[in-house]
C-alpha cells in the first residue's frame, strides 16, 4: 500500500480520475436538463452506446475526430426526437420507454459493429492537450490541465448548463414545466415544445458522453459503457439536479474508479480481491445516493405526462 502513497501515484490517480469522470459528467448534465423539465430518461445508457459507436465508426472511416463528435451528437439528437415522440407526444410510460431505448442501443450497436467492423480495430482518438502556461505548473498542471478536449468541454458545460437553466427564459420554462406544467401552460408556455427541447439536449449530451468514452480509449466493443449511463442518472439525484453537485458526484466516482485501477496496476489488489474492489465505485455511489436522496425533493412533475385536454 505504501507505493500508492507517493506523489507520482497520487498525481496520476487524480489526473486519471478527472479524465474518467468526464463521460459521467456530460451525460448527467444532459439528463439533469431533461429531468428538470419533468422527463426521466432511463435510456441514457443506450444513447451513450449509440453515440460511442457513431463516433468510433466515423473516426475509423474518416480519421476525423471532429466529424466523429459531430456525428455522435447528431445521432443522439435523432434518438432524442424518437424518445420525445414516444413519451411527450404519445404519453408512453417514461421508465419502460427508456429501458426500450437502452435495449435498442445495446442491440443495434452490437449488430452494426459485427456487420461493419467485425473485429476491434483501434482508432486515433483524442489526444491530451496541455493548456499553455497552466499545464507547465508542477503537479497542478499535470492533474488539471493535461487532458483531451472533451474533458475540458465536460467541465465547461457546468457553468453553461447552470446559466441556461437558472438565468434564461428557456431555463425558466424548463423549471416551470418540471414543477407545475398546468400553471406553465396557462401562462402560454408550450409544455410539449419545452420538454421536447430538453430531451433533445439531454440525448445530444448523452451521445457526446459516449463519444468521449470511445475516442478516449480508441476502441469499441460490445457494451462499452458498462453501466455508465445508469450511473449518470444516479448522479443527477446525487447532485440534487444542480450542476455543481453533479460535478462533485462525477469526480467522486471517477477518482474512486481511478484508485481501484491504480491499485490493480501496482499489484496492491489481485485475484478475488481485485474483482471485489471493482465493485467499489458503483457500491459507493449507491450508498451515497441513498443517503443524499432522502434530503432532497425531485421536480414535482418528473415522469408525469402532460395532456392539455385533461
Amino acid at each position: 500500500m505504501s507505493e500508492f502513497f507517493t506523489t507520482t501515484a497520487i498525481v496520476a490517480t487524480l489526473a486519471s480520475g478527472i479524465r474518467l469522470s468526464a463521460p459521467f459528467l456530460i451525460a448527467a448534465l444532459g439528463e439533469s436538463v431533461g429531468q428538470r423539465a419533468g422527463v426521466l430518461n432511463l435510456g441514457v445508457e443506450g444513447v451513450m452506446l449509440i453515440g460511442a459507436y457513431a463516433a468510433y465508426n466515423t473516426a475509423l472511416e474518416t480519421g476525423n475526430v471532429l466529424a466523429a463528435v459531430f456525428v455522435a451528437i447528431l445521432v443522439g439528437v435523432l434518438m432524442g426526437a424518437i424518445y420525445a415522440f414516444i413519451t411527450v407526444v404519445m404519453h408512453a410510460q417514461q421508465g419502460i420507454s427508456g429501458i426500450g431505448i437502452y435495449l435498442f442501443g445495446l442491440g443495434i450497436t452490437d449488430l452494426l459493429f459485427q456487420k461493419q467492423v467485425g473485429t476491434p480495430k483501434p482508432i486515433d482518438g483524442l489526444r491530451s492537450t496541455s493548456v499553455p502556461l497552466l499545464g507547465d505548473i508542477p503537479t497542478v498542471g499535470e492533474i488539471f490541465f493535461r487532458h483531451n478536449a472533451l474533458v475540458y468541454v465536460a467541465y465547461l458545460l457546468i457553468p453553461v448548463v447552470w446559466f441556461v437553466v437558472n438565468r434564461t427564459t428557456f431555463g425558466l420554462n424548463i423549471r416551470a414545466v418540471g414543477e407545475t406544467p398546468e400553471a406553465a401552460d396557462t401562462l402560454g408556455v408550450s409544455v410539449t415544445w419545452t420538454r421536447v427541447s430538453a430531451i433533445l439536449i439531454g440525448n445530444g449530451l448523452a451521445a457526446l458522453a459516449g463519444a468521449a468514452l470511445a475516442l478516449e480509449i480508441g476502441i469499441f466493443q460490445y457494451n462499452l459503457t458498462a453501466g455508465q449511463g445508469f450511473i449518470a442518472i444516479a448522479l443527477v439525484y446525487f447532485g440534487a439536479w444542480r450542476p455543481s453537485g453533479i460535478m462533485a458526484g462525477a469526480l467522486l466516482f471517477g477518482i474512486v474508479s481511478s484508485t481501484v485501477l491504480q491499485w490493480k496496476t501496482l499489484g496492491i489488489v489481485s485475484g478475488s480481491a481485485s474483482s471485489f474492489t471493482a465493485m467499489a465505485p458503483a457500491v459507493l455511489t449507491i450508498l451515497v445516493l441513498v443517503v443524499v436522496s432522502r434530503r432532497i425533493g425531485q421536480p414535482s412533475a418528473l415522469t408525469k405526462p402532460f395532456d392539455r385536454s385533461d
